[in-house]
C-alpha cells in the first residue's frame, strides 16, 4: 500500500555502510522512521553512534526535534543495536484508518532523514 502510494525507491539498507540502515517500521501502537547501527562489533557500533551524536543539532534541525537517541536500544528480539528515532504513537497496524497518517508520517520523515544521510555520508562512513 505505501509503496503504490509514494511510489519511490528509498535508501534504508543501501546506505553502503555495513550494518547501519535506515529504517520504517510499524508496530502494534507506534510507527518508526530510524537509523539502526546493527553492527555486532560494540566498537564498531559506538563509533557510527558517536558520529551520530556529533551531529545531533544537525539532525534535529533538519529532521525533527523530537528524534530520540538511543545508544542501548533492545529490538523485539533482545538483540541491542544503537538507533537514532521518531516515533508516533497511539496508532494501530490493525487499524486500517490509522494507515494514512502513517504513510504521511513515513513519507514526510524518511525523505528528511534520507536527505540528511545523503549530505552526511562521507562524514559519517570516514
Amino acid at each position: 500500500m505505501f509503496g503504490k502510494r509514494y511510489d519511490r525507491k528509498w535508501l534504508l539498507y543501501n546506505t553502503k555502510i555495513k550494518d547501519f540502515a535506515l529504517k520504517f517500521s510499524f508496530e502494534h501502537k507506534k510507527a518508526l522512521v530510524s537509523i539502526d547501527i546493527i553492527h555486532d562489533d560494540e566498537l564498531l557500533r559506538a563509533y557510527y553512534y558517536d558520529k551520530l551524536l556529533s551531529l545531533k543539532s544537525i539532525l534535529k534541525d533538519e529532521v525533527s526535534h523530537d528524534l530520540i537517541f538511543e545508544e542501548n536500544y533492545y529490538l523485539e528480539s533482545g538483540k541491542e543495536i544503537s538507533r537514532v528515532y521518531i516515533q508516533l504513537d497511539k496508532v494501530k497496524i490493525q487499524k486500517q484508518t490509522d494507515w494514512p497518517a502513517v504513510y504521511e508520517f513515513f513519507y514526510e520523515n524518511m525523505d528528511k532523514l534520507e536527505r540528511f544521510f545523503l549530505d552526511y555520508k562521507d562524514f559519517i562512513k570516514d
